[in-house]
């Protein structure tokens, strides 16, 4: 359920918006919900802790504190104008409006009291920004992601330029993976991309690549500092590295057909899966968050697993976003969004996108998942890779799939039900306080 309210009168102390937004919280579709309300008083707070107590879920209160004039006018004019709450209004409306909620807020306003009678909550409490944090009784992994999360984002306006290195002599070949060299054409785009710098004027740009050769050559090319990453390298291919598809298809039949049922999932022999590249790329995922403006320098999965969060794609998607080489993609993070915009360097490459195929549900589960299956009543063990003839659990009542265990935040890095987009508006709410709530079981989380 989605509820929301679009004028101030819907925010003072005797209002039911809390009543109905309750609801909420009850349905059993996730196994982290994220409730976005003031509960500026300790009674509201308390409703919500009675709720959790109840139903066996843990809860993680998460409060923005805002109390400089120009931090509140800014994130007014920057984030509020965008927000659902205002479609198509006037910026001097939203102002004015906005600026009424927080005198609501103030009348009835009870912050977290880490000393008094909050020292038994978990929660945070993040002041002005991120200039200073509270941190009161982290218990658990969830929380402490939490924490790390909140402490890494920043909402000053930076962009993010994402490519693949320039084309190589296995592009060129059709094969995946390897530390193959850069092609002519790939060499022309390295110098078509430091005149791209040049002409943007990226004097303060930061540069990132993976430790291949090809994309260490396109950085060298640029003429400034760069910085390598081994986590930024290729996905794994295992057993394939070096192949064509054709020669995988035509030497492991059933890994290929494994791969196409779930591209997400499915691990090469001896490699990784997008899940675990995903996983991998959380560490240059959280620095992205916190940096200024940044080009980095990677590969085709790779470049797909960045783009899925920033833009947030569903696991579904990611393994065919189309990454084209000699093409810069730039991320602009935005209120309830990110913007993107797309340059050709004018230069020639093979295409290695490979379109997402056509196939039947198996009669069972051929495939090579890389997470565990949720736990059960029944507590029984179960192997955590599954390939043909090694068939997964079902319960007796499902008739598909069971569903992975999605609880972390942030998708597609930690596949949630709280998306990226609704960061900026997290950390600076111009009310005097804004405290938010995560509410998840304990015991069906797995941390696989």
């Amino acid at each position: 359920m989605v509820c929301r309210v679009h004028s101030v009168e819907g925010f003072n102390c005797d209002g039911l918006a809390a009543v109905k937004l309750m609801k909420f919280i009850s349905v059993d579709s996730c196994l982290v919900q994220v409730f976005d309300a003031t509960n500026t008083t300790r009674e509201r707070r308390d409703l919500i802790l009675c709720f959790v107590k109840e139903n066996a879920y843990k809860v993680f209160f998460v409060e923005s504190v805002c109390d400089d004039p120009e931090v509140i006018a800014e994130n007014i004019l920057e984030v509020k104008v965008s927000s659902p709450d205002y479609p198509e209004a006037h910026r001097e409306r939203v102002m004015d409006d906005f600026l009424k909620r927080i005198e609501c807020y103030k009348v009835t306003y009870q912050p977290l009291d880490p000393d008094g009678y909050d020292k038994d909550l978990s929660f945070i409490k993040v002041m002005n920004v991120g200039r200073q944090f509270l941190v009161n009784r982290i218990q658990d992994y969830i929380q402490s992601k939490i924490v790390y999360y909140l402490m890494n984002i920043h909402v000053h306006s930076h962009s993010i330029y994402l490519c693949r290195h320039g084309e190589s002599d296995h592009n060129i070949q059709g094969r995946i993976g390897g530390d193959s060299e850069l092609s002519s054409r790939g060499k022309q785009f390295a110098h078509a991309l430091r005149d791209f710098i040049e002409e943007h004027k990226l004097s303060d740009l930061k540069v990132w690549t993976s430790q291949l050769r090809r994309a260490i050559q396109t950085a060298e090319e640029l003429g400034v500092p760069y910085e390598q990453w081994k986590i930024l390298n290729e996905i794994d291919a295992g057993v394939c590295e070096e192949m064509t598809y054709e020669m995988i298809q035509n030497t492991f039949p059933e890994e290929f057909a494994l791969r196409d049922q779930d591209k997400y999932h499915y691990r090469y022999p001896g490699g990784e899966s997008y899940q675990d590249l995903v996983q991998r790329l959380e560490p240059v995922i959280m620095e992205l968050e916190r940096q200024g403006n940044v080009l980095v320098i990677c590969h085709q999965a790779v470049m797909r697993c960045l783009l899925a969060y920033f833009l947030d794609k569903s696991a579904d998607d990611l393994p065919y976003l189309k990454c084209p080489l000699h093409t810069v993609l730039k991320l602009t993070p935005v209120a309830y969004g990110c913007k993107v915009e797309m340059f050709y360097l004018n230069v020639e490459a093979v295409n290695t996108h490979r379109d997402r195929p056509l196939v039947n549900p198996a009669p069972m589960l051929l495939r090579r998942n890389s997470y565990t299956p949720l736990s059960s009543h029944d507590q029984v063990k179960r192997p955590r890779l599954y390939s043909a003839g090694n068939r997964p659990w079902l319960p007796l009542s499902s008739v598909g799939l069971p569903p992975p265990p999605h609880y972390n935040i942030c998708s597609p890095v930690l596949n949630t039900c709280f998306t990226c987009s609704s960061c900026p508006q997290l950390l600076v709410s111009p009310a005097s306080s804004l405290i938010l709530y995560f509410i998840y079981h304990p015991i069906h989380l797995h941390l696989g």
